[in-house]
């Protein structure tokens, strides 16, 4: 059995990882506090290089902005931590007989050191990373090269865990995966069919999937 997990506010905790680094980034900068408003709300839901040319001049900041993106990967990256029980259910998952793989969304770099100072980049049998495919989700060539990665195929099924309603959810249904749906703060979006299964935490997910092979 196929499970493609998504990253970001699904096995890891991006959002208290980016606070964090913005607060240290802003204390060493000696900039106004307000600063970190302005830097969280410009990479919540993702973060590029491109992103710091506009935020080096918002900031006023006289950094290359190759230097604070370089900063930023390995920052936010230590700052990071999985949510509880992650790891250990990927394990149990493997152990079971599943292949697990990564399906997410971002810039290969600092996807790739997350999963490595996290220590979950060798739990998977395949990452997809759309930075790196040069497709994101919800499209259907990004589900392909991600099941592809895993030496699996969208024709025998799986599963997509991830906290987003449009690219996990909804991305996944329509290739034909089965949807586990995990919200961490999110609202489902108006007008999309609810997903197969909903879980409050991905312990809880990953429950799921283990009782669907007992």
């Amino acid at each position: 059995m196929l499970a493609l997990f998504d990253l970001d506010n699904t096995l890891i905790d991006r959002s208290t990882g980016l606070e964090h680094w913005a607060r240290g980034f802003v204390h060493s900068r000696s900039l106004p506090r307000e600063a970190e408003a302005v830097i969280c709300d410009r990479l919540r839901e993702r973060a590029h290089p491109e992103d710091f040319v506009g935020l080096r001049a918002t900031l006023g900041l006289r950094d290359d902005p190759g230097d604070l993106w370089h900063e930023y990967v390995d920052g936010v990256a230590r700052s990071v931590s999985c949510f509880p029980g992650a790891r250990e259910g990927l394990e149990a998952l493997r152990g079971g007989g599943w292949t697990i793989g990564i399906a997410t969304n971002g810039a290969g770099d600092i996807q790739r050191a997350k999963l490595a100072a996290t220590g979950l980049a060798l739990l998977f049998d395949g990452i997809c990373v759309s930075g790196e495919v040069g497709v994101r989700k919800p499209e259907r060539r990004f589900f392909e090269a991600a099941v592809a990665e895993c030496g699996a195929s969208l024709s025998a099924g799986g599963w997509m865990v991830g906290d987003n309603p449009e690219t996990d959810m909804d991305g996944a249904r329509g290739v034909g995966l089965r949807t586990l749906w995990v919200p961490n703060g999110r609202e489902w979006a108006d007008g999309l069919r609810e997903p197969d299964v909903e879980a409050p935490g991905i312990a809880e997910a990953i429950e799921v999937l283990q009782e669907i092979t007992a």
